[in-house]
């Protein structure tokens, strides 16, 4: 995931700039770089996201027996 590590600096009580390390800047610049890029990162995150929420997986074999195929 990017910007894991960063530093808020804040100002007058709100956060008002964020220090992040510069490979990581340079990973997002180029994430950016493209529109295909980006969307196959967010791909990559919602797949992710979906993986944590799923409770079982199910082989081929289970998949059909429930399914009644």
């Amino acid at each position: 995931m990017i910007f894991e590590n960063y530093q808020v600096i804040m100002e007058a009580g709100l956060e008002r700039f964020a220090i992040v390390d510069f490979s990581e800047f340079q990973k997002f610049r180029e994430l950016l770089s493209s529109s295909e890029k980006l969307q196959d990162y967010l791909d990559y995150l919602h797949i992710q996201e979906v993986k944590k929420k799923k409770d079982k997986m199910y082989s081929l074999s289970e998949a059909k027996k429930e399914l009644g195929l």
